[in-house]
């Protein structure tokens, strides 16, 4: 694709990407004072971590079973309060054991 062509799109998306950072700071002036509002908003930033991250985990290994276990294993490291490197250290841990175990099989 040329590039006179490519540029409108660029300017576009770069657009709707300020608005979307830009309109919140200018229109919400005020604390969030509901309670169910802000833990919404509190919540949000996981869910979408989660969301772009799980698929990957169970699928970009060779197997589904060695993302799952990274993923369980991780889990259980983070509910026993366990720091992030930790936690994904033993996640990388884990994928590599169990994909060499499933090799020798």
């Amino acid at each position: 694709m040329e590039a006179a062509r490519l540029l409108p799109y660029i300017a576009v998306m770069a657009l709707v990407t300020y608005l979307i950072r830009m309109l919140p700071l200018t229109l919400i002036r005020r604390r969030i004072e509901n309670p169910l509002f802000r833990s919404f908003l509190y919540y949000i930033p996981y869910a979408v971590l989660a969301s772009m991250i799980l698929p990957d985990m169970l699928f970009a290994t060779r197997s589904v079973w060695s993302g799952l276990a990274a993923l369980l294993a991780g889990i259980a490291l983070a509910l026993h309060r366990k720091s992030l490197i930790t936690v994904a250290l033993a996640a990388c841990a884990t994928v590599f054991a169990l994909e060499l175990l499933l090799n020798l099989s």
